[in-house]
Formats: C-alpha cells, structure tokens, sequence
C-alpha cells in the first residue's frame, strides 16, 4: 500500500485540484489528524494557541519557539512553575515512538503495568537489529531470520497494547518520523537519543529512556527539567562544499559533548532559509552530541515543501494558518547565543573517538599525520539517521558520477545505507543508487547498522590500527565495529565520498585535484543535487502493521527458557535506612558513555533479557586502579575479574556496591539499559563530576541515586579500596545535599557533600524501589 501522503498527493494531481482545496475538503481546521495512520487522532493548535496564551500572560515576556512548543504542551500552564533550568514541568506529549532494541524493554514495563492499551499514539520501527554483512536484501532475510523471535513479541505486544508497528526493513526510526509523524510545533517523546531529528520540522522531538515512554503511554504527565535556550543564529547562506552537517560539526566543536546539556538548541536568523528541510533535521539530530535536550528551527516554506511533497499539505495549511505560535516571538531572550556565518563556514570533519574534535577538512589531513592517526582510509560509509535523505544520496552520488565520468572508482571501501524503504526505492528509480554502486559501493539494508556497531567487519583484524570516515552522528571508540583501533571520523556525506575516491584523510575537494584513467589531472565540482524528488516519492513496500480496532484475542507470549526475552520482576524497595558500607565496584577513569556502561553491537539481541544483557555491565569503561578495561578489583577475594562478573559475585553475598564516574557521565545513546543492568546487579548509587541527562534520568527511573560531588575535587579523594555511607535518605528532599562518608582502609574517615536533582516525584520513584513500581502502588 502506498503512504498515505502519496495517494493524497495523487489524489490532488487526479481532479486536478490545487492541494489547499483538498486540505480544506477533507480536514477542517482543527480536524487535521496527526497522521494518516491514526485518522481520528487531530492536531491541536488550537489548544497549543491557548496554553501558550495563558502562558505568556503569566510571564509577560516575549518567548522562543521552543518555549511556546514546551510550555504550550503543559498539563496545567495556569499553575506550573516555570523557570530555566530549575523547576521541572509537567507535560502533556502528542506521541511516542520506539526503536525495536529500547522497544522491548519499553513493552515489557508497559505489560507489566496492567494496562490494557496506550493512551496516546504510538509506533515501534525496527531498525536496530540488523547487521550490515553482504547487502540489503540478503542481511534483511538474515535478520528476519534471526531475530524472529523478538520480531513477533514487538508486533503482537504492538497489536496487543494498540501501537503501530514497522516492520524490519522499513528504514530508521527518524527517518520514518520525518516522513510521517513529525509537524511543527508536535511535541514527540522517542526512545532514542536522535530522536531530536524531528526538530527539521519543526517539532520538539526528544529523546528518552523506556520508562519515561510508558509514563506517556501510560497517560501520565511526563516530567522534564525546564530547559534553557541556546540561540545559534544563521547569517549568509550555504554554497560549494559546505552542507548542512558542518553547522552541526562547527557547533559541536563550539560547545564540546557537554555544553548543550539541559538545553534546547533553537536555531534562527536569515540563515535559516538556506536549508533545506532534511538539512534542518541532519543539524537537530547531531545535536544530541552537545548533550542538548533537542534541537529545533521555526516553520517556513522549506518545511511547508516537505510536508507537500510527503503528502501532507493539509498540515502545511493548517501550520500556515497558526504560524506566530511556530516561529519565536520578536526579542525572545537566550541563555546563550552563538553566531554562525554560513557565507564563511568550511567543510569540516570531526574526530577521532569524540563528535566534538572538529576540524576544517582541508586541515585535517595535516593534524592527522601530526597526531599519528592513519591517513589512508580503509572505508568510507554513508547513511544513518542522521544523513541518509534523497538530498544527501543525491549529493553523494553528483560526486560520484564525476569520479566515474574520469574512469575513477572508491580507493576505499564505501556502503551506502538508505534512511527508509521510501529513500531506497525513490533512488533505486531515480539512478542514485547505481551510480553509487557503479562507483564502488554496496548499498546496505534500510537500517542503522554500522553506525550501532552492527557491522560484520572483515577487512581488518581487532586491534588493528585503521581510519574509516563517516556521515554518521558517533564516533566513539570501538562504536562502529568493536575495534578501539578505528579511527572514525564524522563528516557530511559528499565528502565521505569525495575521500572514498581519493581514498586519504590529506585530500581536500575545495582544492585538490585528482588524476583520471586517462592520466589527466581533475577537480571535483562541488555537488548540486535536488532537494526533493522532481516527482512523488516512491513509496516501496509496504512496511507497516495497523494496530487491530479488537485485540482481546491477542497473545503476547514470552517463553521462560527464551535467550533473547525475558518478563520484568520489580525492584526490591528502599528500606528506610542509609546507605552503608557501600562497596566500589569501579572507579570509572575518563570518558564514560552508554557504549561504555552497556555496549551494542553484538549485545543488541540481548536488549529484551535483563539478565543476559547484564553481563556486558561496564566492560567498556577504564578501571582507575589499572588502567584497564573489563577488570575490577573484587573487594572479598582481592581478585581482579570482570566488571559484571565481579557485579553478581556482590549480589549474591548481599554486598550493595557504588559506581564512581567523571565528567558528563552517560552520555550518548538514550538506552535505559545503562540503568537497568546495575541496579539488576545490585547497584545502589553512582557518584559522578556531572551526568548526561537522559542517563540521569534513566538512574532514577530505575530506583538508583544519581549523585554529584559538591566539589568536583573530592573524586580524587575515592579510592577503590574504600568504601562509601551515604546519608540523610531519611530526610531526603529536593534541594537538600546528601552526605557522604568515605571510609579507607587504613580506618580513617573523611566526610564529603553530594548534590542531587531530585523532586518530589522522583523521590518517590527511589522510595517504591522503581517508577513503575510508584506507578502500580497508584493504581491500587
């Protein structure tokens, strides 16, 4: 079946009618459904228009888009307490979309909810689970085949619980949001930390742990931390070489990893104009690499195009017709504002090992002879959530066809991943796809893949030292194949390829030239290509399931000997007393992110087993004591083993133990598994410099205490060996530091303060043991 958004779009072209005339047939203003696939499900700006009135009536100050799409989705905008940064908000999301991995911890929580249906709409897309081997359609039949098991339990539970679901091949969970969930001014939860990807559209998208979903579907109010504003502000325009990634990559070098954190990203000015809507969401999704809440831009003609040509004018109209609630208020305050000229900014490519090491392309290539990483690049990748839109393939592929024109093909490796069976199939049509294969490529499933670490890798042996380059989002170490060699660096897709051609960090496409067959020296032109297909989308297969209007039949079954899915038991709750004599089970060393805590890759079919998935806690974070990865000191036997190994051993002897962390602790990906696993091992707390926030977010959820040092410096005053009290549970309350004994072996004591950002709520959720455990006692 066709989208939706096509036929209406053909529709429109059969009675030869102008789109806002059917838009105003068939939706009435604030009849506009969300989507077609929840026809009875409406937009409503109406009530949008009305809280944010209420709200800016309270505050008396003009505000920015991302306040009026925050506060306009307030459960009570009358009484809320609103400030920056400080108080927490109540909201009311529209919908809430999941990945297949997070998906099956998120279902399993909601089954053991006891309720009978969502109470918003909902989607599950899967794309996570399918690794990238020999090409498309052979990893697709691959995948199917292997995770059959977890396949059936997402679409049955979905069918069960009235979620959508999307079958394994129907893209990446952004891209199939863009395509047909994301509006202006929506406001969408996602378990997923790109989930900002929406905010091209103009919508606040973000990113969350799996608890905080079922909260949503649920019914619940969900919480979030009232964010600040970072304004960046657009001048000039983009031209040449330059795309849309490098605003994100020189944004990303402005702010480092952690400087976005607790703040909405609200990009502005003339500059805006000059991208294209998928460009607008290629910069929002790469935000969750600044640790930022989400990104968004205000409404204009670029995202009224997209929603056109995706069938979805009815919208574009109705977002016409409320467009001063979608675009920010003139004078609007920031909390901080950075400039960026896009008449002057350069193609740039980040890394390696970090998102945040930026560097101009045409320098790169100098540093990195300096710094001793390998310039030679062994494969260049395109695709991802992040760049894989009929934009980016085209630009990709106009390169392409010049290496060809000149008798050139790849010197490196090159894959291409569509971003949705809608991007494959368009490009197949329009020949993109075979220039990028006649150039050298192999063209990948409609999935995540190597961008996740599900990457098959033959070319090198692990620990070999080697450069890939990548218009993905992440460039962790060992993120994309397991290698901590791989020196992976994030560029735009046009110069992934123009460096797979030349096939060396050194090359620079502004200037350098290249040598054809026939011996005669060449310059790559810089790319041109359409933003939007000059016809409709091609819509591909069919992917996607409707949830049944009658599911009382339905069965969800989890089989208690299954390896792959495994039902919930609730966390034990909070016995009333201080934590003592808490022992460390690691003292985490530099950077520590949910790769670190709970890797993918290879665990990804493990994300529906608790237990299973338990036994990669931790193996990729650096132990203090030695420098090493995966080998903790176990306190008892004095015996260094594994972290998760060393983990249970604790359990079962009923020693409660602390993690001890650094700077911005968690951040990366969304998975709640990073706060599953300990305190399913038996985790208490985890002490930190500073968190990322879903991942502190997550801590909590799950009935952990997420705590700060008071002064950063006391982290050196923790050692392995010692052990930890922490006190004043008994009187714990928002605002009030907690102590902390730190207890050495020598029988010495020294006392220190840790913060925290606790609410009432969310003291709650560590008093019952867990969220849901708070949301069953609610019930009764």
């Amino acid at each position: 079946m066709a989208p939706y958004s096509l036929l209406v779009t053909r529709l429109q072209k059969a009675l030869g009618v102008r789109q806002y005339h059917v838009a105003s047939v068939l939706c009435q203003r604030a009849k506009v459904a969300m989507s077609h696939f929840e026809p009875n499900d409406y937009i409503r700006y109406d009530l949008l228009e009305k809280n944010i009135n209420i709200v800016r009536k309270r505050l008396n100050r003009p505000l920015t888009l991302s306040e009026k799409i925050v506060y306009g989705h307030l459960d009570d905008p009358a009484n809320q307490e609103i400030e920056r940064g400080k108080t927490y908000l109540r909201l009311r999301p529209d919908r809430v979309a999941m990945q297949d991995a997070t998906a099956q911890m998120a279902m399993l929580q909601f089954i053991s909810s006891g309720l009978p249906k969502v109470a918003v709409p909902s989607t599950i897309h899967c794309d996570h689970l399918i690794e990238a081997q020999l090409g498309g359609e052979k990893d697709l039949r691959r995948a199917k085949d292997i995770n059959q098991e977890v396949y059936n339990f997402l679409a049955t539970a979905g069918a069960k619980y009235g979620v959508g679901f999307w079958k394994p091949g129907s893209g990446i969970i952004h891209q199939i949001i863009l395509e047909n969930y994301a509006y202006p001014g929506v406001l969408l939860i996602g378990t997923d930390s790109h989930t900002p990807n929406g905010g091209g559209l103009g919508a606040i998208c973000i990113g969350v742990g799996g608890a905080d979903a079922v909260d949503v579907m649920a019914g619940i109010p969900w919480e979030l931390k009232c964010p600040k504003v970072i304004g960046v502000k657009l001048t000039g325009s983009l031209s040449g070489w330059t795309s849309p990634k490098d605003v994100i990559l020189k944004v990303a070098g402005i702010l480092t990893v952690k400087g976005g954190t607790g703040a909405i990203v609200e990009y502005h000015g003339p500059g805006v104009d000059s991208i294209s809507c998928t460009g607008m969401a290629t910069i929002c999704n790469m935000g969750a690499e600044i640790g930022a809440t989400t990104s968004v831009f205000p409404y204009n003609h670029r995202m009224k195009k997209y929603l056109s040509k995706t069938g979805r004018a009815d919208i574009a109209n109705l977002a016409d017709e409320f467009k001063e609630h979608l675009v920010p208020d003139p004078g609007c305050h920031y909390d901080q504002v950075i400039e960026i000229n896009l008449n002057e900014l350069k193609p740039h490519i980040n890394g390696p090992f970090t998102p945040d090491l930026a560097h101009p392309v045409s320098e790169v290539g100098t540093v990195a002879e300096k710094e001793g990483w390998p310039v030679d690049i062994r494969v260049g990748l395109i695709g991802s959530c992040t760049n894989s839109s009929y934009e980016d393939m085209g630009r990709s592929a106009a390169v392409a066809k010049q290496a060809l024109s000149h008798g050139l093909k790849c010197k490196s490796q090159f894959t291409i991943t569509p971003g949705s069976e809608q991007i494959r199939a368009t490009i197949e049509r329009d020949g993109y796809a075979q220039i990028l294969r006649d150039v050298g490529g192999v063209v990948l499933a409609n999935a995540c893949g190597p961008c996740i670490g599900q990457w098959d890798r033959k070319d090198i042996k692990k620990g070999e030292k080697n450069t890939i380059v990548t218009s993905y989002n992440r460039n962790f170490t060992g993120r994309n194949d397991a290698n901590p060699e791989t020196h992976a660096f994030v560029t735009s897709p046009e110069i992934v390829t123009a460096l797979a051609i030349a096939g060396t960090l050194k090359f620079n496409p502004e200037t350098d030239f290249l040598t054809g067959k026939d011996g005669k020296k060449f310059k790559l032109e810089a790319p041109d290509a359409d933003e939007l297909p000059r016809t409709d989308f091609d819509p591909g297969q069919d992917t996607y399931q409707h949830p049944p209007k009658d599911s009382s039949g339905q069965r969800v079954d989890v089989s208690p000997t299954s390896q792959r899915l495994q039902l919930l038991e609730p966390f034990d709750k909070w016995d009333g007393k201080d934590l003592e004599d808490l022992q460390i089970l690691i003292k985490v060393k530099g950077k520590c992110t949910t790769d670190h805590i709970s890797a993918a890759g290879p665990w990804l079919k493990f994300r529906g087993h608790l237990d299973n998935i338990s036994n990669n806690l931790l193996i990729g974070a650096i132990n203090i004591e030695n420098g090493k990865a995966n080998s903790v000191r176990n306190a008892v036997t004095q015996e260094f083993g594994p972290v998760p190994d060393t983990a249970r051993y604790y359990k079962k002897h009923g020693i409660r133990w602390v993690v001890i962390g650094d700077e911005n602790y968690g951040e990366g990906s969304s998975r709640e598994h990073a706060a599953l696993e300990p305190r399913h091992l038996g985790g208490r707390a985890i002490i930190t410099k500073s968190f990322a926030r879903i991942h502190e977010t997550n801590l909590k959820k799950q009935g952990l205490l997420p705590l700060t040092f008071a002064d950063p410096a006391d982290y050196n005053k923790i050692h392995p060996v010692d052990k930890l009290t922490i006190q004043g549970l008994k009187d714990f309350a928002p605002g009030k530091p907690l102590k902390c004994i730190i207890k050495h072996p020598n029988g010495t004591q020294e006392t220190i303060v840790l913060n925290h950002t606790f609410n009432e709520t969310q003291i709650e959720w560590f008093r019952a043991g867990s969220a849901l455990n708070r949301m069953k006692e609610l019930q009764q």
